[in-house]
């Protein structure tokens, strides 16, 4: 492990108490630290995501705190300690807790509680369309090709969560909130195959209140945390994702998954029957809580 340098000494010892507490830093933007620090990706890219975890509230600074002045530009030393934090050499406290004291100092300022670009003279980045798709766009600026495709399937994984944030209507169900965009947008549909109506439902759930590890469970037809309800029979899946049985997600993470319905493929599960007449939800029945989800079938 090589050494944290002498001059990160005096700002430790500044800190407050409380930096050591903060909340864990996803590690997206430790990747982009890395990249940073080893000049694959600018500094205006990573301003952006030191400015979600601003916005994020992962590093809390008060306006009143910060300087109404910041240098031209981000000090070398700065890219030092988010290379060593990204190689482990410090720990996400650490870091933090240098960040934090660099704005308050005011050499990297943020103001009126927006995301910090302003010390690089960039608009604040958000988790909004456009910011995402510049994040995108810079990941194509990244030389080493495996860092190149990490960091464009990391980006595009977020387009995705802001997209079903977006799009979706929300049920708070426990520490996860479950985010269904509806039929006809990608991996929902309902038709009929011959006979047969197939039924496919594509969800988004965050942990977004758990502070443990949430297990999302479906083992088999029978032994399922999902199913469909026309108002009098509940009909069990014909096929989905869950290979391993359960979706594991930790605190503050997203998962989607899949499941369809459709014919009966044993194991205690159910064909599915369409009446138009009856209006038909699908049903999240969890160790952790329940909610009932319009299905508009037609």
């Amino acid at each position: 492990m090589r050494p944290a340098p002498a001059h990160l000494l005096p700002v430790l010892i500044a800190l407050p108490f409380a930096a050591a507490a903060q909340a864990e830093i996803p590690e997206w933007v430790k990747s982009n630290a890395g990249w940073w620090a080893d000049g694959s990706i600018d500094d205006a890219t990573f301003v952006g995501a030191i400015g979600f975890l601003v916005g994020a509230g992962i590093i809390e600074v008060s306006p009143a705190e910060a300087a109404t002045e910041a240098p031209d530009g981000i000090p070398e030393w700065v890219k030092s300690n988010a290379g060593w934090w990204a190689d482990g050499s410090i720990d996400d406290a650490t870091f933090v807790g240098a960040i934090e004291f660099l704005v308050g100092a005011g050499i990297i300022a943020v103001g009126g509680g927006e995301a910090m670009g302003e010390a690089m003279g960039e608009a604040p980045a958000a988790e909004s369309g456009g910011a995402l798709q510049a994040e995108l766009e810079a990941c194509a600026e990244i030389k080493k090709a495996r860092d190149r495709v990490a960091c464009e399937d990391e980006v595009e994984w977020r387009i995705k969560v802001a997209w079903y944030k977006a799009s979706s209507e929300a049920y708070e169900v426990g520490p996860i909130t479950y985010y269904y965009p509806g039929l006809g947008t990608d991996g929902n549909s309902f038709y009929m195959q011959g006979e047969q109506p197939i039924l496919d439902v594509t969800m988004l759930a965050i942990n977004e209140r758990g502070a443990e590890n949430v297990a999302l469970s479906c083992t088999s037809p029978s032994v399922c945390g999902y199913d469909v309800f026309d108002g009098s029979r509940a009909f069990k899946y014909a096929g989905t994702d869950f290979t391993s049985g359960q979706h594991v997600i930790r605190p503050g993470e997203a998962r989607e998954f899949n499941i369809l319905f459709g014919p009966n493929i044993g194991y205690g599960g159910t064909q599915l029957e369409y009446d138009a007449s009856r209006d038909y939800t699908f049903r999240i029945k969890e160790a952790f809580g329940g909610a009932d989800v319009p299905l508009d079938l037609q």
